[in-house]
């Protein structure tokens, strides 16, 4: 006969911790957030600081995207600084223009420079509506992700070839912007910008008020892509990443599915170039080129791509040590910066936010949930 030993009762000092439900994580966490960013930042940081600050949000705005095109989706979106400069062209020529009016001119200070004559370029002429110009800083990149998604998706294509393609488009858009000096300012792009819809932005009040409305964008975004990762069609996004065929055995049409999310992704990187235009008061093709390009997607992938917010602090913290090493070893930072994103990719895909499952992984002895043993497959 054998006994059993009764299990004694677990104590306050053994009794696990009871999680916080799931369902309130995310209203925490984003609630947390909005406190940071709207109440916390303005009141600790100087005017200068909270505009660099609102410069790092763009870039946190472009990384909500890359999370999900790359983070949900797999597609290495490489190229997302011609959305980034799509949208901040088009906001930045309707701001040239209302300047220009302001002083009682018909072309842009630097048209006049380089002598174009003395009628406004008819594709710059419906940029002096304001309506047009923000429909456009989000519909023209969309549009042109659209057209070239299609083509890429429908013909399959995918993996290093769709990133490949996507740095050669940041390339050539970068080319034709230094070549077009006389309508688009060459490689100065379109600088000292005075005013944003009737305000100026050499007021620090207004310029608080730039840092506001980037900071609420960022927030509805990171909600809105929130939704997007829960809903069916996230979940069928990630099916396409892992699974392409059989996704499209059950039906379903991956190259639609990839296709929602570059456009998307786009669209926001497209609004993101367009608030950067009156936080920082320039654009220019040094902004929106390969580099730079490379930076959107450094960014996500040291926080984490497939976590919202890895993602969006991975942006901010690697936008902040460019700003503060690449003063103190210019010549230096752009290998730190591959190398990071090497590290990322290599030895950590899931960026810093999987650091902790990866350590309680570690951690657990063997043959328990979550861990290998071996002859097991992951």
């Amino acid at each position: 006969m054998t006994t059993t030993t009764p299990t004694p009762p677990a104590t306050a000092a053994t009794q696990p911790s009871t999680p916080l439900p799931a369902r309130l994580r995310v209203p925490g966490a984003f609630l947390l957030g909005a406190v940071l960013l709207l109440a916390v930042a303005p009141v600790a940081l100087s005017d200068f600081r909270l505009s660099l600050l609102a410069k790092y949000l763009c870039y946190a705005i472009v990384a909500v995207g890359v999370s999900l095109a790359w983070g949900r989706g797999g597609l290495m979106v490489l190229g997302q600084g011609v959305f980034f400069g799509l949208g901040g062209y088009a906001m930045a020529m309707h701001l040239k223009l209302a300047d220009a009016a302001a002083t009682g001119e018909t072309l842009p200070d630097f048209m006049q420079l380089y002598g174009t004559g003395d009628a406004l370029p008819w594709w710059w002429k419906p940029f002096a509506n304001p309506g047009f110009a923000l429909a456009m800083t989000v519909l023209l990149p969309m549009a042109v992700a659209a057209v070239l998604g299609f083509f890429v998706f429908q013909r399959r294509v995918k993996g290093a070839y769709f990133a490949i393609l996507s740095q050669a488009l940041a390339a050539a858009l970068a080319i034709w912007l230094v070549g077009q000096q006389a309508t688009t300012g060459g490689t100065n792009g379109l600088t000292d910008i005075q005013g944003f819809f009737g305000y100026s932005l050499d007021d620090p009040v207004n310029q608080r008020t730039v840092y506001f409305i980037i900071a609420v964008v960022l927030l509805l975004l990171m909600a809105a892509a929130r939704q997007l990762f829960v809903s069916r069609y996230g979940e069928l996004l990630i099916a396409v990443r892992d699974s392409e065929e059989r996704v499209r055995f059950l039906g379903y049409n991956p190259a639609g599915v990839k296709l929602v999310a570059y456009v998307v992704a786009a669209g926001m990187a497209g609004l993101a170039g367009a608030l950067f235009v009156p936080a920082v008061g320039i654009i220019s093709p040094a902004l929106i080129g390969i580099v730079p390009s490379i930076g959107f997607v450094i960014g996500a992938a040291v926080g984490g791509r497939a976590s919202l917010v890895g993602a969006v602090l991975g942006a901010i913290a690697v936008a902040w040590a460019q700003s503060t090493l690449s003063d103190a070893f210019p010549a230096a930072w752009t290998y730190l910066q591959g190398l990071l994103f090497v590290v990322a990719v290599g030895f950590l895909p899931g960026g810093l936010a999987s650091l902790g499952v990866v350590l309680r992984k570690r951690r657990a002895p063997a043959g328990t949930p979550g861990t290998r043993t071996t002859g097991e497959t992951a």
